[in-house]
């Protein structure tokens, strides 16, 4: 049983992106949510992102890259111009190969970190590079909250579609640590997923979201394996919404935030 507060919020989801361990876009994994292809485990695959000059592609690590690849595609499905989406980028930490390597550096005796491994080293480096691959100068926000990151970035996109009265593009995305970070933070694989969100209803609206803190226990996903995956990669925590909105399913679902509160999402499908 689930209970909340007054004062819903919403937006409605005009397009989606996501790869993951197993899922190469969200129509792969749209028909894996379904029930009508199986799920098998992968490592998650990161595309470079062919929209960057050569000189920035090659810099790029996991965040970077399984970010902008989501919203890419997010906005492709959207029929919007990527240009032209505020963004907000949700994170619970950042690249970790590059932090893992940052470490090593730090613990050598000389401490000589690149530039390119400090700028990539900031929060806000997938934001950075989204603005550049997309020539975008539209405002970005780039927040955590550790394993609510999630529901972090979907409340704060919301408030700002209903504040603004305008789309916005929500990334949330999450990589691995290599050892030994990744025994204090056992993150298996990058997962990432995508939405255009708008105020209005739209000739490609898929379901519209209504947000309200509560109380509850999280929803949990049907398949063990993807509940592990749920559990383990913060950004993940969305995958029993992605299931509803990939089974054109009205409902609601209880999304792990900070327990309490937990975000409470209704969705409503239209026929």
């Amino acid at each position: 049983m689930t209970t909340a507060n007054t004062g819903e919020l919403g937006a409605w989801v005009e397009g989606i992106g996501l790869i993951g361990p197993g899922f190469n876009d969200w129509p792969h994994a749209a028909a894996v949510l379904r029930g009508e292809a199986g799920y098998e485990p992968a490592r998650c695959a990161l595309p470079v992102p062919p929209a960057l000059p050569p000189a920035e592609r090659r810099r790029t690590g996991a965040a970077v890259r399984i970010a902008l690849a989501v919203a890419t595609a997010a906005s492709e499905a959207s029929g919007r111009a990527p240009s032209s989406l505020a963004t907000v980028f949700s994170a619970s930490g950042g690249d970790g190969d590059n932090c893992h390597a940052i470490c090593e550096v730090l613990a050598s005796s000389e401490r000589f970190i690149s530039p390119t491994r400090f700028h990539n080293s900031v929060h806000n480096a997938p934001a950075g590079y989204w603005s550049i691959a997309a020539q975008a100068m539209t405002a970005s926000t780039s927040l955590a909250a550790y394993d609510a990151s999630f529901a972090a970035g979907l409340l704060e996109a919301v408030v700002q579609v209903h504040a603004g009265r305008a789309p916005r593009l929500l990334i949330a995305y999450d990589t691995a640590y290599p050892e030994p970070l990744h025994a204090k933070r056992p993150i298996p694989d990058a997962f990432a997923v995508a939405l255009v969100l708008v105020p209005d209803r739209t000739e490609r609206a898929i379901a519209r979201l209504g947000l309200a803190l509560g109380d509850g226990a999280s929803d949990r996903c049907a398949n063990p394996v993807l509940e592990t995956l749920r559990a383990r990669n913060p950004a993940a925590r969305s995958l029993p919404l992605l299931a509803m909105l990939a089974q054109r399913r009205t409902g609601s679902v209880v999304v792990e935030y900070l327990a309490p509160p937990q975000l409470l999402v209704s969705v409503e499908c239209p026929a």
